[in-house]
């Protein structure tokens, strides 16, 4: 019975019989890579029927000026699969020879393949055209590469065999080409067998290399829809609002007589009328309980933050966290809130002194959201009878930070101690097993011989601890590192914005740079607060300006009433921070308030450099107003 040939006749030699399969493979893997659905590509071919087969009937079929349409398009799967088509193509090319190419350039096609298509096939222009004519080509490729697989690899490689059958469906394995003589194929291989396994296993690697790609290609997909996620979600709290107010002027209370005796006084700032409990201003910036908001609050469960009203915990109390910090703790994934418990009579020791409250302890509040915190009690007392101990309640204790140290398994605390006089000036140190306490008391201690006040501690991402301290009366600040136990200061120590009288230091970090915010020497008044940065922990810090964005004038030069205190990082959102601030109430310091806001590190800085006048090459601090706002829904990693 006579063979019917789907072309011209195939050669009776034993040699080119290998290599008439090569070239049967490589036809295969062509036509797969071709029955690709055509609408990825980004270039319109032209409107002509072309064959299945034959670079030259296909001007657009060869696989380097495929490539560059790919490469133009910037699709890596696509584009790696045209690396491997290229390989192939090259590696085929040379090895068939100059005979071979100019008979394939003649028009050596599947002559069934080119009537059914011939047939069936519209302009191949039109999309669905293109694609019912890839499924007959992959159709055909399956079957083309199910013989040439088959042929050695059945009866050599039965993992690989079945691995072959399981893919490509024929479990019986009927297909069974046997070659009974191994001579020198196409290229030089000593047996059939060689070919065969060379043929199969460039395959897999090409296969291998596509699902790298691919995977690479997803993992891109993935960081651009996050990136644009966090853009969206960020958007909304680096909107600019602007917020005006206008006040009656204050009447002045004396009488007539002594004001036409010494004449009207000189207008009170918007400071001193902040500071008067009995002003329209003091009771603008500190609303009564009606205004409050929390988990408690009927119909206040929207997770937005009011800066400025009073803030209820999960027992509907006011929070007393004040001059606190943050420290999330892996092992529960819980917030810590640590602050000052302010919840006493507020006095003064003398007729000058400033406004004070005994000390009562420091208070710490757990939270999953940063939003609902319950209230984990006080986690270290105040001492009642010893008057000589640092926590004594005449004394003063400021501006609790906990850390957590991974090589001794301790919470430490750090704290600003002082007398009623705030001559003491030293810092404080507390350990704990647990980060809802109860700490124990170390000592009190001056950080390098020097005066400590408003003080504040950092660690690092390599583990190192910082502290961070106003020193020499306020005039400037000093750094340095903790020991790995973070309960002592080592001999290290750096002398940062020497004469700038700041205080409250606020750190954190963003990309290798550390950014600082602080404030000015003016009390319990507010002023205004200044960005710093540095390449180094150790400095040179340089000044950055004013961070406050929006509100207004008035709001921007006294940080929107307040003082800085803490800077949370929000993991989810890079570049984004929750700035944490203290709006004091001097006449009634249990009453004084949280105002939390956004902050964001981007942006060009738009203030010069303090020493080089030039401008700096990372980005700029900006915290911004609202009166409302809550946290994006990606603020926390997974």
């Amino acid at each position: 019975m006579q063979r019917r040939e789907l072309g011209p006749a195939y050669p009776s030699n034993r040699e080119t019989g290998r290599r008439t399969r090569l070239r049967i493979f490589g036809y295969a893997v062509f036509s797969l890579w071709r029955s690709l659905p055509p609408i990825c590509w980004v270039h319109r071919e032209p409107t002509l029927s072309r064959p299945v087969v034959g670079p030259a009937r296909d001007p657009h079929f060869h696989p380097e000026v495929r490539l560059g349409y790919l490469r133009r398009s910037r699709a890596p799967l696509l584009t790696a699969i045209a690396l491997g088509e290229t390989w192939w193509y090259s590696l085929f090319d040379s090895s068939l020879g100059r005979q071979e190419r100019e008979r394939k350039s003649r028009g050596r096609v599947v002559t069934m393949v080119e009537t059914s298509r011939s047939a069936a096939v519209a302009p191949c222009s039109r999309p669905m055209t293109r694609i019912l004519a890839g499924r007959f080509d992959a159709w055909l490729s399956l079957c083309l590469l199910r013989s040439c697989f088959f042929w050695r690899v059945n009866s050599e490689s039965p993992v690989l065999y079945l691995i072959l059958q399981h893919c490509l469906g024929d479990k019986k394995g009927r297909m069974r080409i046997k070659n009974k003589h191994r001579k020198s194929s196409a290229f030089g291989c000593n047996a059939g067998s060689r070919c065969s396994c060379l043929a199969v296993w460039s395959l897999v690697g090409f296969i291998l290399m596509i699902h790298f790609f691919t995977h690479i290609h997803q993992d891109d997909e993935e960081d651009v829809l996050v990136q644009l996620s966090h853009l969206s979600d960020i958007r909304e709290l680096e909107e600019v609002e602007e917020v005006t107010f206008h006040f009656s002027p204050p009447r002045d209370r004396r009488s007539p007589r002594a004001l036409k005796r010494k004449g009207p006084r000189k207008p009170p700032t918007v400071i001193d009328e902040f500071l008067d409990e009995s002003s329209e201003v003091h009771a603008f910036f500190f609303p009564n309980r009606k205004t409050t908001f929390g988990p408690t609050k009927e119909g206040n469960n929207s997770m937005y933050f009011y800066p400025g009203r009073l803030w209820l915990d999960t027992d509907g109390n006011p929070i007393q966290a004040h001059g606190g910090g943050l420290l999330y703790d892996d092992r529960t994934e819980t917030y810590y809130w640590y602050g000052e418990n302010k919840d006493g009579p507020t006095y003064h020791a003398h007729r000058k002194s400033a406004a004070r409250v005994d000390i009562i302890g420091v208070s710490c509040y757990s939270s999953k959201d940063l939003w609902m915190w319950t209230n984990e009690g006080i986690v270290l007392p105040g001492v009642e009878t010893n008057v000589t101990h640092d926590l004594h309640k005449s004394n003063v204790l400021e501006r609790p930070k906990v850390i957590y140290n991974d090589k001794t398994d301790q919470y430490v605390m750090w704290m600003h101690i002082d007398d009623a006089n705030y001559t003491k000036a030293a810092v404080g140190v507390a350990v704990s097993d647990s980060p809802t306490g109860p700490f124990t008391y170390l000592y009190s201690m001056r950080p390098h011989g020097c005066e400590s006040r408003d003080m504040t501690i950092f660690k690092d991402d390599d583990g190192k601890a910082f502290v961070i301290y106003s020193s020499e009366d306020n005039s400037e600040l000093h750094i340095g590192p903790l020991t790995d136990d973070y309960l002592n200061v080592t001999r290290v120590m750096r002398r940062i914005l020497v004469g700038r009288h700041r205080e409250a230091p606020a750190l954190f970090k963003h990309q290798g740079i550390y950014y600082m915010i602080t404030s000015g020497c003016t009390g319990w008044a507010p002023n205004k607060a200044l960005a710093h940065a540095a390449e180094s922990i150790m400095g040179p810090w340089e000044t950055m300006g004013n961070p406050c964005v929006g509100g207004n004038r008035v709001l921007r030069l006294t940080t929107f009433f307040s003082q800085s205190t803490f800077v949370a990082p929000l993991p989810g959102l890079p570049g984004s921070f929750v700035f944490m601030a203290d709006r004091w109430n001097p006449s009634e310091l249990k009453d004084s308030r949280y105002l939390w806001l956004p902050l964001t590190v981007g942006g060009l800085a738009d203030e010069p450099l303090e020493y080089n006048f030039g401008f700096p090459h990372w980005s700029r601090v900006s915290i911004y107003w609202h009166k409302r706002w809550r946290l994006p829904e990606g603020w926390r990693t997974d």
